[in-house]
């Protein structure tokens, strides 16, 4: 039986070049950012994976949950040909993920797909 195959992250770029996950990421302090990234990696290696860590939103759209003490924070994404899309991320303030988030995710993802070559 071979191992799964792991997850390549890429960062959804839109056409003006502009990487919001990676820029949010940037804006957080180190370890948040460790935290997230090593949720994201785990992901990445045991994919696919469910509750608690990952969450299916909508359609293509998964999320994943990193705890930052009193926070939370989602990375939402999607997976298409051995690849997560990383499409948005922030903290959560609510107990449902907003659904302007995961239309904003959807969007990004559809124009993800049209660039992609």
């Amino acid at each position: 039986m071979s191992s799964p195959q792991k997850l390549n992250a890429v960062f959804y770029r839109s056409a003006n070049g502009h990487e919001p996950v990676r820029d949010w990421l940037k804006g957080l302090p180190k370890p948040e950012r460790q935290a997230i990234g090593e949720d994201i990696a785990y992901v990445q290696f045991k994919w696919p994976i469910g509750k608690p860590r990952v969450d299916h939103l909508r359609g293509s759209v998964w999320e994943v949950r990193t705890s930052l003490g009193n926070r939370i924070a989602r990375t939402l994404f999607a997976v298409v040909r051995g690849q997560m899309v990383l499409l948005h991320a922030f903290i959560k303030k609510t107990q449902q993920t907003p659904s302007e988030a995961i239309d904003l995710a959807e969007k990004r993802f559809k124009e993800w797909r049209h660039g992609e070559t």
